[in-house]
């Protein structure tokens, strides 16, 4: 008798491959095959074999949501390429497909995988269909939800359940990620810039579970418009209206630390500013205070280091300083304080795991994911509260990476091509009605 408690159908397609793109995927009981939960969302341009691996995590995602950690899964496509490489038998020669492969390979980790088997697409009508739906739906300038029909807000995730949490979003930081590796951390030495970046290909998605009708906060991401419709939920009369006044989040990192300026991992413990951290705070400040500037909130991570920053330009804005928990950095644990190099003497095997799974902590301490997951709460919070106005968050290096990776739909993998100066400047735009837009990156041009 089969042990496997759940079957994943899964499929992508692109319209001119590539072209327009999307996927579904849909989560079955594996004794009766009554549909449990589904999922869909257009991707923009993208690949065939792109959108598959992307139908695989969302389906592996809704299972994790469903059922948890060890869940038996027998997983079903019509990819032969996408089943005979995450089995192992085909090597990945693709580097493109790559970051997509291990993102699914730390999802099986998670989970107990009892087969890989690829099905006619005949037999896989049901997630080929989802997938066309989201497609349709964006080519509309709509976004899918269950059921088949379209609407104006879904989820940005494509593989979570309303009423079920929210899966990891992977808060991975560059080789590694968080305070405890500054590079450049003199004002002058990074490449700290305030271009303008143009929103990411734009997506729509939505998921549903049988039998729960609950509406939860979701991140709607629309194609082809582009439009980031970001619903909070009201007490008793559903989704809110809709406004195209910005809300923006001005991002500032931190000065410097005695740990920083060291390189050393630099989590929950709460070392103070250097002077050089405290002139680098002062000097956010006079620019912050200063036209076009014009802050409605200052809100900070609960860490002293930030606090000092934050009350630097509080002080100069007449603001006062609200604390959000969820704004601290990543805790290391046992290896707070430590360099990398001590860390990679002795702790090899576990700092190798680290940095290829954001689902990793290290000893005693916190996942990335469980960052993210944590920032996402902070950051829809911060839009509800505040719509319509300006909010310095001050924070740490991989709150405010994975805010930034968040905004412009990218994977975890894109936090390891980001970096982020001492006391830096990035902002971000959100519209209820349109696309979140990173209008400056790592900014620093106020320490020169």
């Amino acid at each position: 008798m089969s042990t496997t408690a759940y079957l994943v159908e899964a499929d992508g397609g692109s319209r001119g491959n590539p072209g327009p793109a999307g996927y579904g995927a849909v989560v079955m009981d594996a004794r009766d095959r009554q549909v449990l939960a589904e999922a869909a969302e257009a991707i923009g341009v993208a690949t065939n074999n792109v959108a598959e691996y992307k139908g695989l995590i969302a389906g592996l995602t809704s299972v994790l949501d469903l059922a948890g950690e060890g869940a038996a899964v027998e997983v079903r496509m019509d990819s032969k390429l996408v089943i005979e490489q995450m089995a192992g038998r085909w090597k990945i020669k693709n580097e493109g497909l790559r970051p997509l492969a291990v993102e699914a390979q730390a999802l099986v980790r998670r989970l107990r995988v009892t087969g890989w088997t690829w099905i006619p697409r005949e037999r896989n009508k049901h997630a080929d269909r989802l997938a066309n739906e989201a497609m349709d739906a964006a080519a509309k300038g709509l976004s899918w939800k269950a059921g088949g029909t379209t609407s104006g807000v879904s989820s940005s995730s494509g593989g979570v359940s309303p009423g079920l949490s929210s899966p990891a979003s992977g808060g991975v930081s560059p080789g590694p990620g968080g305070d405890f590796l500054d590079r450049d951390a003199s004002p002058g030495a990074g490449s700290g810039s305030s271009g303008v970046a143009s929103p990411a290909a734009a997506s729509s998605g939505g998921v549903a579970v049988s039998g729960r009708g609950e509406q939860t906060d979701l991140l709607d991401l629309s194609a082809p418009s582009a439009s980031l419709v970001t619903a909070q939920r009201t007490k008793g009369s559903g989704w809110g209206p809709a406004t195209r006044v910005a809300t923006s989040l001005l991002l500032l990192r931190h000065g410097e630390t005695p740990l920083s300026a060291e390189r050393r991992f630099s989590g929950l413990g709460d070392p103070e500013l250097t002077p050089n951290g405290l002139a680098q705070a002062e000097a956010a400040a006079r620019r912050l205070s200063a036209p076009p500037y014009r802050l409605d909130v200052v809100v900070s991570s609960p860490l002293k280091r930030a606090r000092r920053t934050a009350e630097a330009v509080a002080g100069l804005a007449g603001l006062d300083v609200e604390v959000d928990e969820d704004l601290r950095e990543t805790d290391f644990g046992a290896w707070e304080g430590h360099t990398f190099t001590e860390i990679q003497r002795r702790w090899p095997a576990e700092l190798a795991a680290w940095l290829a799974d954001p689902t990793a902590a290290p000893p005693q301490g916190e996942s990335f994911a469980e960052v993210a997951r944590r920032v996402e709460a902070a950051r829809d919070r911060l839009l509800e509260r505040y719509e319509g106005r300006t909010v310095l968050v001050v924070s740490h290096v991989t709150p405010i990476k994975t805010l930034l990776r968040l905004a412009l739909m990218a994977p975890p993998e894109a936090l390891y091509r980001m970096h982020l100066d001492l006391a830096c400047l990035s902002l971000i735009d959100f519209y209820a009605d349109g696309p979140a837009v990173v209008k400056s990156f790592n900014d620093i041009s106020h320490l020169r």
